[in-house]
């Protein structure tokens, strides 16, 4: 047969079951047009193909998703886009005979008793043959089985016990943005393939969660559907944050979603800082089309009096409640915090890091004193950086923020900014100090002890699942998800090593498994058995990895004889034996704690090996421009407060002052202790210590 044409860089292929299939220059298969059918249908070609190795080139069904595409398929039509992967062709299947071989010569001498010395040499043959078939096809050899091997000895590749796979889809222009300034992403968790860091870390921030199975697309353009798995992350933070916010004596509350679109207007800051990301409901009611064309408008006869404005914060909601709820200095100070969700008009939109619609905590109260409130700001920004050192191992710089960066509507802004692993800060939570601006525009006044009469004063602080993403691109690795444990949904897997059969030796492990498990669960470790039958251990493995799991322990006939099992970490290093004796939760634990406290160890030392003090502007823009890797970061220079100039170098070279730190210039925004110093930029006097970077 003549070899396909080629058309565009791709090769063009028809296949026997009436597919279009299009295949790459590296001859890998990425989309395929096929008529819509019913899941029972793809399930009996799922089991056909399982069953047949001479219809081997599509390993799996399923439609191809990008968070956050605008371009995603509709859920109706004659035709879904689908996308596999193809490893066929007499080298590939010469591989796979051979490692099958040296598989099966292996187990044959593990069943008679060889010691792993002599096990090695044929182990590096079967990692040697391995790692060629990789080399060759592009994806490992080991995938979860998803139902077992085909004739040819080949695994059907899946993860998870899914058995689809997604089509890279590449950024469309440097910033990995589509042209609606989308972030697209080309896979799900079942995908094999994550982007390495160097090559394009946008791409390689959003495979790592799709890997992680963290977050999916949302029929919403901008909004994202968090999965169980990430909620448990952000559940896991909302747990520490709201025991600790509780102890400063705040209290939970909930307010409206719908906001009176007046008052965002009564306060002119505030305003102007979120008219331009408002959603705004104008109806309450939808009708059937006059004209009698299809679908529903809004109802003429239901316009609202006063548009409603989609809660992209509360403070106008909320101190417009104070008015009511504060008369004497007996109700101050007053502390309300609350959890919710809130709608920003975002343009480009990044999972957890910046989307249309996010969740969050947010603070607010009023105080007595201008002394009392100002405190009550710094003692939230302290509380944040504490729970990210101690609960995401993200070591963040306390700082002010400029007054061009400054929350719309307050007087200062305390602000923790995090270091990225390619040198980007990211704005991690804010605490404001709002003066008595709020109380003004909403007419909040007390009667003092003297029987005097003055208004209040007021701080909002808040953090949102943005932190999710500081974790994610602060620990993570270009095989997949890092987790501290002290945010781990699952501190610990056991992966139990048995044959399935039902054998005294599998009733053996299965027992030593449940012993090993209720000693780490006296503990209060988060532990999960992962007994899936349909999966080989080291797609197991495989899969945990990708999820960030802090431990893994390996049971085996053998471990449950010796009392023992293989212990191996997420962050790499050799695996080691750990005997199950009666302290062995204790063990785990400190474990465990070791790698919270070595997460947190190498966070520092980016922090502190990528903070540069530049004397020059000259100097921070060669780093920005021409620098690798490990030339960006932070840059502290000496600056004076400049609004033009700020905007000026934000658009020359894209850094951004992140904040005044706290440690380096005195209190408030207009005391820092710069002696003599000369602005790197004006050559002017200096009146800060400025942190600049690039951010996202």
């Amino acid at each position: 047969m003549p070899p396909p044409p080629i058309l565009g860089g791709f090769r063009l292929l028809i296949a026997t079951s009436g597919m279009l299939l299009l295949l790459t220059r590296r001859l890998s298969l990425t989309a395929a047009f096929v008529p819509k059918r019913c899941p029972s249908t793809l399930n009996r070609i799922h089991s056909s193909r399982s069953q047949s190795s001479s219809r081997s080139s599509s390993s799996s069904f399923r439609s191809s998703s990008s968070l956050f595409s605008p371009h995603r398929r509709r859920s109706t039509g004659a035709y879904h886009l689908l996308s596999s992967t193809t490893s066929s062709g007499p080298a590939v299947e010469s591989l796979r005979a051979a490692i099958g071989a040296k598989g099966d010569e292996i187990r044959a001498l593990k069943g008679s008793g060889a010691d792993k010395a002599a096990l090695q040499p044929l182990i590096t043959e079967l990692l040697g043959l391995k790692k060629q078939y990789e080399e060759e096809t592009g994806e490992p050899f080991d995938p979860p089985k998803a139902g077992g091997s085909d004739g040819g000895g080949k695994k059907k590749k899946a993860s998870g016990g899914s058995s689809s796979s997604k089509k890279k889809v590449k950024p469309k222009n440097n910033n990995g943005e589509d042209d609606d300034g989308i972030m697209m992403q080309y896979a799900d968790r079942a995908s094999l393939v994550i982007t390495p860091r160097d090559e394009n870390y946008s791409q390689w921030y959003l495979d790592v969660i799709a890997a992680a199975d963290l977050v999916d697309q949302s029929p919403v353009k901008g909004c994202m559907v968090i999965k169980p798995y990430g909620m448990a992350l952000w559940d896991a933070l909302r747990e520490e944050l709201d025991k600790r916010i509780k102890a400063t004596g705040a209290q939970n509350a909930y307010f409206p979603l719908f906001i009176p679109r007046s008052f965002l207007s009564k306060e002119a800051e505030h305003v102007d800082g979120f008219a331009k990301e408002c959603a705004v409901v104008t109806h309450h009611r939808l009708c059937a089309d006059p004209s009698g064309a299809p679908g529903l408008i809004p109802d003429p006869t239901a316009k609202l009096e006063e548009p409603l404005v989609v809660r992209p914060t509360s403070e106008t909601v909320i101190w417009n409640m104070f008015s009511k709820w504060i008369g004497s200095h007996r109700d101050l100070p007053l502390k309300i915090n609350q959890w919710a969700n809130v709608v920003r008009w975002e343009m480009r939109t990044r999972p957890f890091l910046r989307s249309a619609e996010f969740l969050w905590q947010e603070g607010h109260t009023a105080h007595a004193t201008r002394e009392e409130a100002l405190v009550c700001a710094k003692e939230q920004l302290d509380l944040y950086a504490s729970v990210c050192e101690d609960m995401l191992a993200l070591p963040v710089i306390k700082g002010i923020k400029s007054e061009t960066e400054r929350f719309a509507g307050a007087d200062e802004t305390f602000t923790i900014e995090a270091l990225m692993q390619n040198g980007w800060a990211l704005q991690s939570g804010t605490s404001h100090f709002l003066g008595q601006n709020f109380a003004r525009a909403f007419d909040v006044f007390f009667q003092t002890k003297e029987g005097g009469r003055e208004m209040v004063w007021a701080t909002s602080w808040g953090v949102s699942t943005r932190l999710i993403g500081a974790l994610v691109m602060t620990h993570s690795d270009d095989k997949g998800l890092v987790l501290p444990p002290s945010v781990a949904p699952v501190q610990v897997v056991v992966v139990p090593i048995v044959k399935g059969a039902g054998s005294e030796e599998d009733d053996r492990t299965t027992a030593f498994v449940n012993t090993v498990v209720s000693a780490m669960r006296t503990q209060g470790i988060r532990v999960l058995v992962d007994d899936r039958p349909n999966m080989r251990p080291g797609a197991k493995f495989f899969d945990w990895e990708r999820k960030g799991v802090p431990l893994r322990l390996e049971i085996g006939p053998r471990d449950a004889a010796a009392g023992a099992v293989t212990l191996a970490r997420r962050m790499g290093g050799e695996k080691e034996t750990v005997p199950a004796g009666n302290n062995f939760g204790h063990v785990i634990q400190k474990e465990l704690e070791g790698c919270q406290a070595s997460l947190l160890s190498k966070a520092e030392e980016r922090v502190s090996s990528r903070t540069f003090r530049v004397d020059t502007y000259e100097e921070m823009k060669a780093r920005l421009r021409e620098g690798g890797r490990e030339e960006i970061g932070f840059f502290l220079a000496h600056w004076k407060d400049d609004k033009e100039n700020e905007a000026k170098i934000k658009e020359d070279c894209r850094a951004t002052i992140r904040c005044y730190p706290l440690d380096l210039n005195g209190e408030g925004s207009m005391g820092a202790r710069v002696g003599e110093r000369k602005c790197f930029y004006s050559g002017e006097p200096a009146t800060h210590i400025a942190l600049f970077a690039r951010a996202f």
